[in-house]
């Protein structure tokens, strides 16, 4: 039997150190192998990546980036591992886990149930429906890299999402943040919270303060502009003008109810 690749992630040491000492008490019948420990969401999907775990053990409520939102990055990875909740006692979380076919084992875990969660983590993986139903409510926050170092931007913070080569740079009213995803797959997940405004920007519905008429422009996006007036957006918290391309200004105006 293979053994199991293992993750073991909670704020709490001593609850880590629980896990190590039930996972010692089933490895004769249940091989497994410990790949790593995080403390936190966002230090557990820089350990999956790096690690590629067949199996995390994650608590709920921690600091930075919790279960939940985690479980929402790690149903993106190429290889999503397998997931286990471990919570206290909370029973709108149980009824969420049930729905969506999410193992979970209540605190204080049990040897016993431990190795039947590992032993149904075996043979699934982590679904995108099992995550909607789990956090309809999608993501809450995207990782940036930068200079080696994992940095998280809340979504609800981001002004407009602008696609710059292979990258695309979040902007909030600090700052501007590099992140490995795409435009497209960014406009499909935040649909709701975004409008596309030109084929290489998103911009967060809330941020929009007004409109003006921007100068001529030459065509800029596959001839689409012509040679006309520019609709551009004014933001709140930002200086920075955003041109609306001319295929995108009537749903542009509906938005604004022009």
């Amino acid at each position: 039997m293979k053994a199991i690749r293992i993750l073991i992630v909670d704020d709490e040491a001593p609850a880590r150190a629980r896990l190590h000492d039930l996972l010692a008490d089933i490895a004769g019948t249940l091989p497994h192998q410990i790949v790593g420990e995080a403390a936190d969401g966002l230090a557990a999907l820089e350990a999956c990546q790096a690690q590629q775990p067949d199996v995390v053990i994650t608590d709920i409520r921690m600091p930075r980036m919790d279960g939940l939102e985690l479980a929402q990055h790690l149903g993106r990875l190429p290889q999503a591992p397998a997931l286990i909740f471990a919570t206290a006692f909370d029973q709108y979380a149980v009824q969420a886990f049930e729905l969506a076919a999410i193992d979970y084992l209540l605190k204080p875990i049990r040897a016993v149930r431990l190795a039947a969660a590992l032993e149904k983590a075996r043979h699934s993986t982590l679904r995108n429906e099992q995550l909607q139903i789990l956090a309809p409510q999608g993501r809450g926050m995207l990782r940036s890299t930068e200079r080696g170092r994992s940095l998280l931007v809340p979504v609800a913070d981001i002004l407009f999402l602008r696609a710059e080569q292979k990258y695309v740079t979040a902007h909030t009213q600090e700052r501007e943040y590099l992140l490995e995803e795409s435009l497209s797959q960014l406009e499909q997940e935040f649909g709701d919270l975004f409008v596309r405004v030109h084929r290489n920007c998103l911009v967060a519905r809330k941020a929009i303060a007004g409109y003006e008429r921007g100068q001529h422009v030459a065509a800029t996006e596959a001839g689409e502009e012509g040679s006309e007036a520019q609709w551009v957006l004014i933001l709140h918290g930002v200086g920075e003008k955003i041109p609306v391309s001319r295929r995108q200004w009537t749903q542009v105006k509906a938005l604004l109810k022009v």
